[in-house]
């Protein structure tokens, strides 16, 4: 048997060379898969004490990007997912609505429900806009049976066109002293919706991560098996970028056949697996269809510096060996576990990974 060396964080130095780059100029820009980029190399880890909602949303803001775990229900990480792509929006991609003959009780479960100040009114058959109902029609309003149509604004309505910049949705919303542009088609059909707090926002986090519609970006987790296919279809309609099939070992047959068939579902949200340790590893996942290889000993960071119970291989060296295999192929490493300390990413990116996931 040969036993070749290995390397944990803890055993490697970063050496400090000459620099003429400040820290102003330093960009940190790097790849969470073939398609996505970040603003920042971290990801907050799968688990059940680390990312849902909020914490996704605060790492896209920042320019990373969080996995939202699976340790729940189906439906209720969907409900997490819908909740960050719904948080900041340029345009909100159909958007809630309601129909004239609904009644009040129906619009205020609906603003409770999705915490929404405001919804357009449109017919039922042709979605064609007829009014929008704010916090300010309803505010005073006492019988839970009054119809939609009674309450909404109606007339003068402020309406814009899907390839309006934000510099003129600005203007439009300080003219006319309103918070919400209606977005309608040629048709005059409700097809989104502009706030002033999403546009406050995005002033406020101008290098966050944002898909082609200015939504924040969110990952989230699914396990193999039918079920977590079935969770991977019900992610990808809730509107999700990225899914990590998240597992301790994915250099198995049944990790790879669900990464498999998962790339068969959608074109469009990018898959994450992992993880693995070696070469061979990121190759069958490569081939089976990831977009990009997370890289150590276990899901969710349990990984640690030294070897757990025998079982892997340290994970700088690991890093390094998995990293070759996938610059050839064009697929990002996400390096998952064994950064204990601020040296230990920077470790972890000389290594050659493009980002780094932590607990």
């Amino acid at each position: 048997m040969e036993i070749r060396q290995a390397l944990t964080f803890d055993d490697v130095m970063l050496v400090p060379a000459a620099s003429g780059i400040l820290p102003t100029d330093t960009d940190t820009a790097t790849r969470l898969t073939r398609e996505i980029e970040l603003g920042i190399p971290l990801i907050s880890a799968a688990m059940d004490t680390v990312t849902e909602s909020a914490l996704a949303i605060a790492m896209a803001q920042a320019g990373g990007i969080g996995v939202i775990h699976r340790n729940m229900p189906i439906a209720e990480q969907a409900d997490e997912v819908r909740k960050v792509k719904k948080f900041e929006a340029g345009i909100v991609v159909n958007p809630v609505t309601i129909h004239p003959d609904e009644t009040l009780a129906d619009a205020l479960r609906l603003m409770a429900d999705h915490r929404i100040s405001g919804i357009p009114v449109v017919e039922r058959s042709s979605r064609r806009l007829v009014g929008i109902l704010t916090n300010r029609d309803v505010r005073f309003a006492d019988d839970p049976r009054q119809p939609v149509a009674d309450l909404m604004t109606r007339d003068k309505l402020v309406t814009v066109h899907e390839n309006v910049s934000r510099e003129e949705a600005k203007r439009l919303l300080h003219q006319h002293r309103i918070e919400k542009l209606v977005v309608v088609d040629e048709a005059y059909r409700c097809t989104g919706l502009i706030t002033v707090k999403d546009i406050e926002k995005a002033q406020r986090y101008p290098n966050a991560c944002k898909d082609e519609h200015g939504r924040l970006r969110v990952a989230a987790a699914t396990g193999t098996g039918a079920d977590g296919i079935e969770r991977a279809e019900a992610l990808f309609t809730a509107g999700l970028d990225v899914l990590v099939v998240d597992t301790a070992h994915g250099h198995s047959q049944r990790v790879l056949q669900t990464v498999n068939q998962i790339r068969r579902l959608s074109n469009y949200t990018q898959l994450i697996a992992g993880n693995v340790v070696t070469a061979d590893g990121a190759r069958a996942l490569i081939e089976a269809g990831a977009d990009a290889v997370k890289v150590g000993i276990g899901p969710a960071s349990i990984c640690t510096t030294r070897m757990v119970a025998g079982v892997g291989v340290p994970q700088f060296t690991a890093i390094v060996d998995t990293v070759a295999e996938c610059r050839t192929a064009g697929v990002p490493v996400i390096a998952d576990g064994g950064i204990k300390f601020s040296g230990d990413l920077a470790k972890a990116i000389a290594a050659g990974a493009d980002c780094a996931m932590l607990g």
